[in-house]
């Protein structure tokens, strides 16, 4: 119900527990100690002007794209058009004229606004030495690999984004590249997410920092362009976010969730840290990088790849350059002007094309999975055994699902979840 792949040590199987984040497994004879070795704290402030802070930040993602760059074959990178992957790949072919650079994208075609070769093109026009390869799956594909994907993912996977990576590192695979850099981890400690702004802005009105709440506030919605029931609804989620720490917003999205499906809503079965309790912000982007959201984009992403024999870098994730943006001011991350990113934007803004760096949407890995896909090529994920999800009312479930059959979209996202774990059950033969 909240898209996590995992939590803590824990697994969709009984009998399999997994290592934590930033931990070994010291095994002996008589024991093993499960031993973390990695960790971050805003103990530590840098104090650099702001130039100086762009540079810094420019000189140590260039070491390590330099370091993920190190192989005695070939190296591809993903190029989504976003700000992650451009700057990936700007960045090597900024300092690698003579490579040729091969890229890898997704799109799809039709009602859905998932095509995003216009910024994929702006790359490529900046650098030359790109050799770009495209590719849209088709229903057939989606309908004939969809199992495959299933099977190496290990987890029932909790968007149809998946699908989309799977379908990426397959092309790469055809093409004769086997080490490939994407750039997961960015959003997480770059504050890249809609929902940062939430707890900047209430970690402001804390502080009677009134004047920067409204603001920033004033600024997000004219950058998004939002309507008047968007804008009380960010103000909303802001206030929300005020009187509440990172487990309370988190149990409030999931009893949202589960209220839907079932009559009976446990919300103790997580507990999610407070790094500092004066700090949501903060709090919020450690608890991306540690539980939430970076552990399943970090699954995702080593199952597609090795499913395809493909060993996946992930550059923006080397620990120096994380230290170094979380130790720096919540402005270094979103600016007055409610620029996300703000670091990465500034810092790679010489070798970014213009209309990336200047890029207001953030769009992440869409597919039209979640309507499209469970309508045609995947309407079989509909046909739920319910008896395999013995914690749901049935004839709420079955309501929703009648609805969207219908045509109501509002809760495809959640439908997808329900679709795929009832399938993932039956196909493993794994009873409710």
């Amino acid at each position: 119900m909240l898209g996590w792949m995992s939590y803590g040590d824990e697994t969709y199987f009984d009998c399999i527990k997994q290592i934590p984040p930033a931990t070994n497994l010291i095994v002996s004879e008589s024991q093993f100690i499960i031993k973390k070795y990695w960790d971050l704290s805003r103990d530590k402030t840098l104090s650099f002007t702001g130039e100086e802070k762009h540079f810094v930040f420019y000189e140590m993602f260039k070491e390590s794209i330099n370091i993920h760059l190190r192989s005695d074959v070939v190296v591809g990178g993903c190029l989504s058009g976003g700000l992650d992957s451009s700057a990936i790949a700007s960045m090597i072919c900024k300092n690698h004229p003579e490579v040729n650079f091969k890229t890898f994208s997704i799109y799809y075609e039709g009602g859905q606004n998932v095509d995003e070769r216009s910024f994929i093109h702006e790359v490529v026009k900046k650098y030359p030495n790109i050799t770009p390869f495209y590719h849209t799956p088709t229903d057939a594909s989606i309908e004939e690999s969809f199992n495959d994907a299933l099977y190496y993912a290990d987890v029932p996977f909790a968007d149809s984004s998946y699908m989309s990576q799977y379908f990426l590192m397959q092309l790469a695979a055809k093409n004769n590249v086997v080490v490939l850099i994407d750039g997961q981890g960015a959003d997480e400690y770059l504050a890249g997410y809609m929902h940062s702004f939430y707890r900047l802005i209430a970690d402001y009105l804390k502080a009677f920092r009134l004047r920067d709440a409204i603001m920033l506030t004033g600024a997000q919605n004219k950058r998004q362009g939002f309507d008047l029931n968007k804008k009380m609804l960010f103000i909303l989620k802001s206030l929300f976010t005020l009187i509440n720490n990172e487990q309370g917003i988190y149990r409030k999205e999931f009893g949202r969730a589960a209220g839907m499906l079932s009559g009976r809503i446990d919300d103790s079965i997580f507990t999610l840290p407070s790094l500092d309790t004066t700090d949501k912000f903060h709090s919020f982007l450690y608890n991306l990088i540690f539980y939430t959201s970076l552990p399943s984009l970090l699954h995702y992403i080593d199952r597609n790849s090795m499913r395809f024999s493909i060993e996946s870098r992930v550059p923006f994730l080397d620990h120096r350059l994380v230290e170094f943006v979380f130790s720096l001011p919540k402005s270094d991350k979103i600016n007055s002007e409610a620029e996300t990113k703000y670091i990465l934007r500034r810092g790679l803004k010489s070798i970014l094309p213009t209309a990336i760096s200047e890029r207001k949407d953030k769009k992440g890995f869409v597919t039209p999975g979640d309507t499209q896909w469970l309508r045609g090529p995947l309407r079989k994920l509909l046909e739920i055994d319910y008896s395999r999800l013995p914690e749901i009312d049935k004839n709420k479930t079955k309501v929703l699902v009648d609805n969207f059959r219908k045509g109501d979209n509002s809760h495809s996202k959640l439908i997808w979840k329900l679709a795929i774990a009832a399938y993932w059950l039956k196909a493993n033969k794994i009873n409710g």
